[in-house]
């Protein structure tokens, strides 16, 4: 419940909220599909079945009315029945990772390889070479954060090999000392060569050590990544429910 009631906090710092009974639709100001969404309004607590339908239709018309396709994110263990509940009024279970979480004293940090180098971003001109490694490794232009001065608010890290930006991966704002750490992205000329795992690991660093944070967790987009996190000291300890209404950039939620 922790984990989830610091994702509310941290992502309402830079959203619109649209609370509705047991769901708070979260609208960024972005017209980036991934950057607006559904979460529960309050994690552990339960809620009225009979709530949810008007509750759902009165976040769809708010997304609907600003163009946006509308997912959910959630924890199963903080939010017993609520996914199954959204599946029975027309939303579809996309994905359930677990959700994997790692502390300051259970990190490992993979040694720098000869020619590799780890460091924040710490200007706007790093953030874009950070959102440039980051377009190509989803292959999405959009893929781009931007830079946060402060690094209780979130940062981003890039891995260089011979002085060319090869990996990146960022953390989000800390709220009750929990970060997310996300945008895990590897040049597809570099992937498979450990980049992804030194970019995780700095990342989850340095939202301890600048940011504050005390709990850092993520969710794998497939079996691969799972292992790659595993190994640098992540372990489960919850399951995430990614959910999305039909068409929109459901084939993409993971």
């Amino acid at each position: 419940m922790r984990i989830a009631s610091a994702h509310l906090q941290g992502r309402i710092r830079s959203r619109r909220q649209i609370v509705a009974g047991p769901l708070v639709g979260l609208l960024h100001e972005r017209d980036v599909w991934y950057l607006s969404g559904a979460v529960a309004a309050e994690p552990g607590a339960s809620f009225d079945p009979e709530e949810l339908p008007w509750a759902l239709e009165t976040i769809r018309q708010a997304f609907a009315a600003e163009g946006r396709w509308l997912s959910a994110e959630l924890i199963d263990e903080a939010s017993p029945g609520l996914a199954e509940a959204l599946v029975a009024n027309g939303m579809i279970i996309r994905s359930r990772p677990p959700l994997l979480v790692v502390e300051p004293d259970d990190l490992l940090v993979p040694d720098l390889p000869t020619g590799v180098t780890a460091s924040v971003v710490e200007s706007s001109a790093e953030q874009a070479a950070a959102n440039a490694v980051a377009a190509d490794a989803y292959e999405d232009p959009d893929a781009a954060n931007p830079f946060q001065p402060n690094p209780a608010d979130g940062g981003n890290v890039l891995i260089r090999l011979d002085g060319v930006p090869v990996a990146t991966a960022a953390w989000t704002a800390v709220a009750d000392g929990v970060t997310e750490v996300v945008g895990v992205g590897t040049l597809h000329s570099h992937q498979r060569r450990g980049f992804g795992a030194l970019a995780t690991a700095f990342a989850t660093q340095q939202a301890f050590e600048r940011g504050g944070a005390t709990l850092a967790w993520l969710t794998p987009g497939d079996d691969g990544a799972d292992r790659v996190y595993r190994r640098i000291g992540y372990a489960p300890k919850a399951t995430a429910v990614h959910l999305g209404d039909p068409g929109g950039h459901l084939a993409d939620l993971r």
